[in-house]
């Protein structure tokens, strides 16, 4: 188990042609490579595929997983314009993309906060390549909200959202890798997690340049995603014919499906005791446990 679990993953680029710009979608590889894949894994907004390398890699001996850098993160190649982004629908496209290129049985997708969010997003496209869905703390307003977030005027509102603010003010170069590792370490929403997951963060989370070490993801891409709301997951869970299984946080979540959602008997909420937005890192064991059980 110690050497799954320390193992790395390999690395595919799988070419992505569609209206939102053309390049290559990086994805981590865990597992047997001479199986079908058995569950795709997306990550949260601003993070990486390997940031849950110590996630998803224990289950590697008996899953093979794919984990695949959205548009704008990682060493993805896609390109990322935030200007006039209204929603998920790019990331969609590319998961849709992915699901498309996968040979073998119906897959398991699964993902963390936007990543959730974008995994319903494509298996609302794509039902006849997805088995069921694990989403851990999705992003899923309540459907009032969701309805103002297609307001014209909300375009002149999301620069106000603290999020956003939040995002924009990041700091994106860093002198070393070792410089930005102590700057995360205990700090804000890395509070808590292992110092292991922090440094696969950043393995990927990092480009080298002439001015230093700047974030894959840029500030300006991750606020358009905090941004970018008029997708409707509500729409997509409805369209969803498969079985869908939320974790939630039950503190700061950002998923407002209530525990027995009405008109939607395909899916089942679970909150995570003491957990946070970020459970999967902190309670890795509770997010592991229901990818196998899903999975298996």
């Amino acid at each position: 188990m110690d050497a799954i679990r320390l193992s790395p993953p390999r690395r595919l680029k799988l070419p992505v042609e569609n209206r939102w710009g053309d390049g290559d979608l990086s994805v981590l590889d865990f597992g047997d490579p001479k199986r079908p894949v058995d569950l795709v894994f997306v990550h949260a907004n601003g993070f990486n595929a390997m940031t849950y390398r110590s996630l998803l890699a224990p289950l590697s001996g008996t899953l093979r997983i794919w984990a695949p850098d959205l548009r704008g993160h990682g060493v993805s190649t896609l390109p990322a314009d935030p200007e006039g982004r209204r929603s998920w629908a790019d990331h969609r496209d590319d998961l849709t993309a992915l699901l498309d290129a996968l040979d073998g049985p119906p897959v398991v997708m699964a993902g963390h906060s936007m990543g959730g969010t974008s995994s319903l997003l494509a298996a609302a496209e794509r039902p006849d390549r997805v088995s069921r869905l694990v989403l851990l703390d999705p992003v899923i307003w309540s459907r009032m909200t969701v309805a103002l977030f297609h307001l014209p005027l909300f375009d002149r509102m999301a620069v106000h959202i603290p999020l956003v603010k939040g995002a924009l003010k990041r700091r994106a170069v860093f002198e070393s890798r070792e410089k930005a590792l102590g700057g995360y370490i205990g700090r804000g929403a890395f509070r808590g997690w292992p110092e292991m997951m922090i440094a696969d963060y950043l393995a990927d989370g990092l480009v080298e340049t002439p001015e230093g070490f700047t974030l894959a993801c840029r500030p300006e891409w991750e606020a358009s995603n905090y941004a970018a709301q008029s997708h409707d997951p509500w729409k997509a869970l409805k369209r969803v014919d498969r079985p869908v299984r939320i974790l939630k946080a039950e503190e700061g979540s950002t998923c407002s499906v209530g525990a027995d959602p009405r008109r939607l008997p395909r899916v089942s909420v679970e909150t995570v005791h003491r957990g946070t937005h970020f459970f999967p890192m902190l309670k890795a064991d509770v997010a592991r446990d229901a990818l196998f059980d899903a999975a298996v």
